[in-house]
């Protein structure tokens, strides 16, 4: 009965508080701003975390729903947290280019923050790389979650692109900003039948207040979404996408050559089992040509977005993601009183199961 009531209460039930974490805009330009979220005592680590979510993506899935909140169990951790809110484009960002974006506007964030953890989700993470080849002296760490760096291996929306019909410049010149509307259609195609499997899902756990409040925030997120600045994605679509530019060494961020050897800082590189729009292959890459000594990869099961946000991820993910940056912490008490380090702590892996220890390059594997 509880089922039938949820499921006819579903149009008039209020709808959760996503992105619910108070926080300051502390950089505001054009467009994006950047949060720091607030904290009711003062941090237990010195070196603050950055996340650098999707550009098409609206930032509040790292920061979902109270009590299943990464953002939350990150300031409970004792991180100082900073996120970039990238807004929503209007017109004249069409000529936004990706030099604005991955060099500019990442560079003012990291000189506001000061050396910084940095996890880049999904398309974050490529521009959050792509940052640190150039700027690796900026990262205390890099974390590259679900973040695709060798595009001929990134599935179905590369064979896509591939296409000889596919015109970008075509696209951006009659369109301008890419509209959300067309992207959300793609990614729809890679998983057809995915609509049907969520509303099984619905109707067969309808009586659970909690899931449905948790279904119902995805749902959320996953229909708020942003379109994509116009050259920035003709960039992103023929240098990346149809060149393979980062993987084969030919991508340059202002000018400068933006290689994978380039990143030198700590390194830890996360990939999910399932995952339809970053295929492990794709995000691979990254961990086999960086420069770091000091690498490592977590590979667990789950999707793209569910991986991230569930409750596994609270059990699995984000532990191991707060362990790798206690153990690499470069100003153990710097920023609470002023002072400044860099003297790192002793390097240590996720302790996620199957993940080993060590300074030296490793392939460790972290599996639920």
């Amino acid at each position: 009965m509880k089922r039938l009531r949820n499921l006819a209460s579903l149009v008039t039930r209020k709808r959760p508080p996503v992105g619910s974490t108070p926080a300051d805009v502390v950089h505001a330009e054009n467009k994006w701003k950047l949060l720091r979220y607030r904290r009711s005592e003062p941090a237990r680590f010195g070196t603050p975390v950055l996340l650098v979510p999707s550009l098409i993506n609206r930032h509040y899935v790292l920061d979902l729903l109270p009590e299943k909140s990464f953002v939350e169990w990150l300031l409970a951790r004792g991180h100082d947290v900073y996120c970039i809110d990238w807004g929503t484009p209007s017109d004249e960002d069409r000529y936004l280019s990706f030099d604005d974006v991955c060099d500019r506007y990442i560079g003012r964030a990291l000189h506001k923050t000061g050396k910084a953890h940095v996890l880049g989700y999904c398309m974050g993470g490529t521009l959050a790389t792509i940052h640190a080849s150039v700027h690796p002296e900026r990262f205390a760490s890099l974390v590259a979650l679900a973040a695709p760096v060798r595009f001929s291996e990134a599935g179905m929306l590369g064979v896509w692109t591939q296409s000889p019909a596919f015109e970008p410049k075509s696209l951006v010149a009659g369109l301008g900003n890419v509209p959300w509307q067309l992207l959300q259609s793609s990614f729809h195609m890679l998983r057809p039948t995915l609509n049907l499997a969520k509303l099984v899902s619905l109707i067969d756990r309808a009586y659970d207040d909690e899931f449905l409040d948790g279904f119902l925030a995805i749902e959320t997120w996953g229909n708020d979404n942003v379109s994509f600045p116009g050259e920035v994605w003709r960039t992103w679509v023929e240098e990346l996408y149809r060149g393979d530019a980062l993987a084969s060494g030919t991508f340059a961020l202002s000018g400068k050559p933006a290689r994978l050897e380039g990143v030198t800082c700590p390194l830890l590189v996360v990939t999910f089992e399932h995952d339809a729009i970053v295929p492990k292959a794709s995000a691979q890459d990254l961990l086999d040509r960086a420069g770091s000594r000091d690498k490592h990869a977590l590979h667990l099961s789950g999707g793209h977005v569910g991986a991230v946000v569930s409750r596994g991820a609270a059990k699995k993910l984000w532990p191991a993601l707060s362990e790798f940056w206690a153990a690499r912490e470069v100003a153990p008490t710097a920023r609470a009183s002023g002072a400044s380090s860099s003297r790192p702590r002793s390097p240590a892996v996720p302790r996620a199961k199957g993940a080993g220890r060590g300074s030296r390059p490793s392939r460790s594997t972290g599996r639920p």
